[in-house]
Formats: structure tokens, C-alpha cells, sequence
């Protein structure tokens, strides 16, 4: 496959942009420090450092999707885009309102809607699918940290 720096740069961009804004606007993770926190939580560290690599492989996929001349990239794409505008409101949600449960039903939303986005880059491009299976799983993880966060606080 033959890459197309500006299109490439671009799918990098927007998901890295997506998160970056989000996370501007719900002011971050200062409250989330003060807050009884479920067991396995890691490092606040971690958080940005995970989701800056979940955003780059994100952005890879889309890119890897767009380049291709299936006619199912047009719903793979607005699937991806659903995914990401849940992936968007989460944060505010979570770390701007602190509405926890809400958060997590938003997460649900968030969970199946990446499931949704793997099933149909698959059918387009394995290793598109396969590069959105740690988001998959980081946002599993993230589900359970937020419930938890939810019920001890």
C-alpha cells in the first residue's frame, strides 16, 4: 500500500485532536486523583500515554480503511465517527460533570460502538480491525475502573 502522507497525517490528527479537546474541556484528571479509586487503578501517568497510543492506532485504522476502494468504507467510516464522538463526550461526561453512572452508560455506548466499528473494518481490512482490539480492551478496563469509581464514591 502506498502512503499518502497528508491522509495519513490527517487520520493521525483528528483522533489525537478528538482527545486532546475532550480532555481540555472536562478539565482534565486533576478530581480523579482525589477520588476512592477501585483496586488495579493504575498511575494517573498512564492514562495520556495509553490513549495517545489507542488515538495513533485509531488514527492508523481510519486511514487504512479510507484507503481502500470497498464499498463498505463509508459506513465503516461513520461508524468509526460514532465512535469517536462517544469516545469525545465520555471525558465531559466523566471527569467534566462527574456524573459517574451516566459516564458509564456512555462508556456501554462507547464499548458497543467500537465493537461495532472492529466487525466492520474487518470485513474491509484485518489488521485495521485488529489495530482498534487494545482500544476494545482498554475501554473494557476503563468501564470497570469507572464503576468502580462510581459505587466508592
Amino acid at each position: 500500500m502506498k502512503i499518502h502522507w497528508k491522509q495519513l497525517l490527517i487520520s493521525l490528527a483528528i483522533p489525537l485532536g478528538v482527545g486532546a479537546l475532550a480532555s481540555l474541556l472536562s478539565g482534565g484528571m486533576d478530581h480523579y486523583s482525589q477520588l476512592v479509586q477501585p483496586p488495579l487503578s493504575p498511575p494517573g501517568w498512564v492514562f495520556p500515554v495509553v490513549w495517545s497510543i489507542l488515538y495513533l492506532l485509531m488514527g492508523y485504522a481510519s486511514y487504512r480503511i479510507y484507503q481502500t476502494k470497498d464499498l463498505g468504507k463509508k459506513r465503516a467510516l461513520q461508524l468509526y465517527g460514532i465512535q469517536l464522538a462517544l469516545n469525545f463526550i465520555w471525558p465531559l461526561v466523566f471527569f467534566g460533570a462527574q456524573w459517574f453512572l451516566a459516564a458509564f452508560f456512555v462508556l456501554l455506548l462507547l464499548w458497543g460502538a467500537i465493537l461495532l466499528t472492529v466487525v466492520s473494518f474487518s470485513k474491509i481490512d484485518q489488521v485495521a480491525a485488529d489495530l482498534l482490539l487494545p482500544y476494545l480492551l482498554w475501554v473494557t478496563f476503563a468501564g470497570y475502573l469507572n464503576l468502580g469509581v462510581f459505587l466508592l464514591n
